[in-house]
């Protein structure tokens, strides 16, 4: 009788064991978000949010925001106006009808005060996943960045990769009269790295 009791109570330490272990094993694995990320994650929420800090800075600069609206008609210049031309987003993020996006985005900035900026492939946004980062909070754009439904589907990985696309590299190569960002793209790059690798977490606010 002693036998069988201890043999059932090894056997529900077992699977007590054999639970914790599947669940601890699986904190990233089953999260879409954390597959193939180049290094682990550190999980250090004071430097993550101490490095967001310096990427909100970035992302609400009107090189980015400018790109980014909260309606389908881009912004344009310092003061981030509404686009003269009145451009509507369009499907694809490429332009409506035949007013398209590269047809004065160029493969490279026009020459001369305020003409377009450009870039290969310059777009918004599609309208199916807008990523607005216009009168976004620091916490509520963290969010966003790591939201596969909002963030392009992108994992942390893809998310680091992001900070050396083609038309994120173009905001620290402005049109003559823009400003630059407030910080240079290296510094970006390491904050950008140093939020994504250190856990990704949001601010409070």
């Amino acid at each position: 009788m002693l036998r069988k009791k201890g043999g059932s109570i090894a056997a529900v330490i077992l699977v007590m064991i054999t639970i914790a272990a599947f669940g601890f094993s699986n904190t990233y694995s089953s999260d879409k978000v954390y597959k193939d990320i180049p290094a682990p994650i550190a999980k250090d929420s004071i430097a993550s949010v101490k490095a967001f800090e310096k990427v909100y800075s970035v992302l609400m600069s009107p090189r980015c925001v400018n790109c980014h609206p909260i309606g389908d008609i881009p912004l344009q210049g310092d003061d981030s106006h509404i686009h003269k031309m009145f451009p509507k987003r369009g499907a694809d993020g490429k332009g409506l009808y035949a007013m398209k996006c590269a047809n004065c985005h160029q493969l490279e900035n026009t020459a001369g005060p305020n003409a377009p900026p450009g870039a290969p492939n310059w777009h918004l946004p599609p309208a199916n996943m807008k990523m607005v980062f216009q009168g976004k909070s620091a916490h509520d754009l963290a969010k966003q960045l790591v939201d596969l439904k909002q963030n392009g589907n992108k994992n942390m990985k893809q998310l680091l990769e992001h900070a050396d696309d083609e038309l994120v590299l173009a905001g620290w190569k402005p049109a003559q009269g823009h400003s630059m960002p407030p910080m240079s793209h290296s510094e970006f790059k390491r904050a950008w790295t140093a939020w994504i690798k250190n856990g990704a977490y949001a601010p409070a606010k």
